[in-house]
């Protein structure tokens, strides 16, 4: 009889240990963000559209054509009048930046934005079990990770992680490194802080694929805690449900379509090619292939299925009744148009890097976003420009000043970087969220029904010039 109970309750102890994990353990493995802090730098780092025409006039390698292609480019970038750039470029230094240029733009920062975030959250930094620090284009020694633990005096046991050169997707990289680390270690908090290092990253040559960067990239940066404490569920933010990471750096294309270089007169810079675009919708539509499954409704999976065999059996029957020369602009389906996954069906909110207004505008088509999604993107891009891997934050900022965040609202995060990279996350909000952000004081203002700034109308003089007799105005 003993040995009969003792057969019965193995079986049995067995079977609730399973169904307690299935239950309960990957309660603490789950990762939310329990605040956020976007950087706003001071205003005497504004640069306004007759300040940068003082700063493209230093630069005296470039000439009228240079000048023609900047206004352009200018014109055309959905950048306003408000956004921010390093004090160096600001005093007239951008050809002889020093390391302790780069170190104060951080310092500015890190000092502001963490301090905030750790206030308003009522943690302690010894209380942080986590560092992510993700600044691509600076790395020194010792590092900023370990400049913001002397600074903040964190714990002797604190993991540390810095990370450089991952481009703009760096601040997705940074988030799916703390969900990892999430499933060793219970009860942790996370600090992540993303930003750029403008500093010592102006160029200052004539190659017409290195100053595009002057023109679109800002300073910003943010930062995030973390955590998988199902005590903080209650007052979390946010929930990430899943993240999907594609890396193209294989392919020799998509690797060189933008890096940091030097150009042909030994002068740095960061280099934009032509093959971008391409590389970046190659990322973008394969992450999406792996993304789409995760996030979206069965239902719409099987619509889209359906869709997309029925125009391939239409197409395939008007090849075979000769009459498929007429419609051959469809790409295979069916001689129209493409059946388009409709990313509504699992998806609220739209949150997309701000790397130019040709991105924000090829991703809503390739989605088939209305302005309304496109909106956050957008009045960003025109507020802060690109700030690289904070940009995402920016958005999303955005969004909850402008009380569009629910509870129960699906948030999609999509982010490009060099490498080539395409990263994307979506998060589930929390609570409804009505807090004060870096857009607080000028969220009023937003959305402006007009974006073009008035470089055009102060320096479109230029495109009337005669490269013979063009002389630089003093």
């Amino acid at each position: 009889m003993g040995l009969f109970i003792l057969l019965c309750v193995i079986p049995l102890s067995y079977l609730v240990v399973r169904v307690w994990r299935w239950l309960f353990a990957g309660v603490d493995r789950d990762c939310y963000i329990v605040d956020y802090e976007c950087y706003k730098p001071a205003d005497d780092r504004m640069i306004s559209t007759e300040f940068c025409g003082e700063i493209i006039k230093r630069n005296k390698s470039l000439g009228l054509n240079e000048y023609k292609f900047l206004l352009k480019a200018i014109v055309n970038s959905g950048i306003g009048e408000e956004t921010y750039g390093p004090r160096n470029v600001l005093i007239g230094r951008e050809e002889r930046p020093m390391l302790s240029d780069s170190i104060s733009e951080m310092d500015e920062f890190f000092h502001d934005s963490i301090g905030k975030l750790l206030a308003r959250s009522g943690v302690s930094p010894r209380e942080i079990d986590v560092l992510v620090v993700n600044v691509s284009m600076l790395s020194i020694a010792p590092s900023l990770c370990s400049r913001i633990i002397n600074n903040y005096k964190m714990r002797d046991d604190v993991k540390a992680f810095n990370l450089t050169g991952m481009g703009c997707s760096a601040s997705l990289i940074s988030i799916d490194a703390v969900r990892n680390i999430f499933k060793c270690y219970k009860d942790s908090y996370a600090l992540v802080v993303t930003s750029e290092s403008l500093s010592p990253n102006w160029y200052s040559g004539n190659d017409r694929s290195m100053i595009l960067a002057n023109c679109l990239f800002r300073s910003g940066g943010c930062a995030m805690l973390l955590s998988n404490k199902n005590a903080v569920r209650h007052k979390a933010m946010f929930k990430l449900k899943c993240l999907v990471r594609t890396h193209h750096g294989a392919r020799d294309e998509s690797y060189g379509c933008c890096m940091q270089r030097d150009d042909a007169e030994g002068r740095l810079g960061f280099y934009l090619g032509k093959d971008l675009p391409k590389a970046a919708t190659r990322s973008f539509v394969d992450n999406l292939r792996e993304l789409a499954p995760k996030i979206l409704p069965v239902r719409e999976l099987l619509r889209f299925m359906v869709v997309r065999a029925v125009k391939r059996l239409s197409f395939s029957r008007s090849k075979k009744g000769g009459g498929g020369g007429g419609g051959g602009g469809g790409g295979g389906e069916g001689g129209g148009a493409k059946a388009v996954i409709n990313f509504r069906a699992g998806v609220d909110h739209f949150c997309i890097h701000t790397g130019g207004k040709a991105v924000i505008d090829g991703i809503g088509t390739n989605l088939g976003l209305s302005e309304y999604d496109l909106e956050p993107a957008r009045m960003t891009l025109h507020r802060f420009g690109n700030t690289s891997a904070s940009s995402l934050w920016y958005v999303l900022a955005y969004m909850e000043a402008k009380k569009r965040l629910k509870k129960g609202d699906r948030i999609l995060m999509i982010s490009f970087g060099a490498g080539f990279k395409c990263n994307s996350c979506l998060w589930e909000v929390a609570r409804d969220l009505r807090g004060e952000n870096v857009w607080k004081e000028c969220i009023e203002n937003y959305p402006k029904k007009n974006l073009a700034n008035p470089y055009m109308e102060k320096y479109g003089w230029i495109n009337n010039e005669d490269p013979r007799t063009f002389k630089v105005p003093e």
